[in-house]
């Protein structure tokens, strides 16, 4: 059975050699910052294990690697990798040669993931399903991103160990940008542990009229579009509002129905990551990496996109959860 800790060794090994190629080019704060973040990939168990065993030095030595990432963060900005006239002239001549297949790897990915999901479950080897029932979506999309990987290898007839350097030379262009994800899926449940939650219900009842459905929902919508644009990341925003606005509000005061909220609202949420800075992976590093003029530009793009979805988002959300 692939389980959910097999795919973390495979990135926490990535990242490793990630570490040794900036290593070998002498790009030492680098290869400090990626070796650093491969740890608890490759070492997550040993380091729950040593918790439950009542140990302190784990935790201790995470917050010192928080640290340590934060620093060597503030010493590489972001910015594009700068490659040489002819492997940029090479590479433009295979994408021009290989064509509209470049993108059978990229289509693959969500393909499988679906395939994966709604059948994996049920496929059996020994008596053992395929994919980890704990974390069936993660798995699937873990799998399908590895057979997506082959795919590309078969179509450009490229080597492992080029598809390793290439994914270094994006992974060093994202920097630090590409722990956001992570860090603010945890910035929500840090918030929603620590009662942030409670304080927006008692800030939402004293400003709303509670007893009108529109106006919590609006509460809610608008609330997932804000706080996604303070935190980043609609994950983060989440746990917050629904355990402020949603669940005592929406589900439990006017019979929402939670799966439609849940799904809706976090797509709600969405529209205010196309509009913040903050979601930096989304809106921040593209710029740099396409060397844009505006900085900004790629959210300017999106504001009538974002303002329109959340529109309809809200429309949809009237006419659903409350059957």
């Amino acid at each position: 059975m692939l389980k959910v800790e097999h795919l973390y060794l495979v990135v926490g090994a990535f990242l490793l050699a990630t570490a040794w190629m900036n290593l070998r080019a002498r790009r030492a704060s680098m290869a400090a910052f990626w070796a650093i973040l491969a740890l608890p990939f490759l070492a997550g168990d040993a380091i729950l294990a040593a918790l439950a065993a009542g140990r302190a030095w784990p935790a201790q030595a995470m917050g010192v690697g928080v640290l340590a990432l934060g620093v060597l963060a503030a010493r590489n900005p972001l910015r594009p990798s700068t490659d040489s006239i002819e492997i940029v002239a090479a590479r433009e001549h295979s994408a021009a040669t290989l064509g509209n297949r470049l993108f059978l790897p990229a289509l693959a990915i969500p393909a499988l993931t679906l395939v994966l999901y709604f059948g994996g479950r049920h496929v059996a080897i020994g008596g053992t399903t395929l994919l980890d029932a704990k974390a069936v979506t993660l798995t699937a999309l873990g799998l399908a991103s590895l057979v997506a990987l082959a795919i590309a290898l078969r179509t450009t007839r490229a080597t492992p160990l080029a598809a390793i350097g290439e994914g270094r030379r994006l992974l060093d262009a994202l920097g630090w940008a590409v722990m956001l994800p992570m860090v603010l899926a945890t910035l929500g449940s840090v918030f929603a542990a620590t009662g942030v939650g409670d304080a927006i219900a008692a800030i939402a009842s004293a400003v709303i009229p509670v007893d009108n459905r529109m106006a919590c929902l609006l509460a809610f919508a608008l609330g997932m579009v804000g706080f996604t644009m303070i935190m980043g990341n609609a994950f983060a925003a989440f746990p917050v509002m629904m355990a402020g606005i949603g669940l005592p509000l929406l589900v439990h005061r006017h019979g929402a129905d939670p799966a439609i909220l849940g799904a809706i609202g976090m797509l709600t949420g969405y529209c205010g990551t196309l509009l913040t800075p903050m979601a930096a992976n989304f809106n921040i590093v593209p710029a740099v990496l396409l060397e844009l003029p505006d900085p900004y530009g790629v959210i300017r793009k999106q504001v009538a996109t974002a303002l329109a979805l959340m529109v309809v988002n809200v429309g949809l959300m009237a006419v659903l959860v409350f059957r």
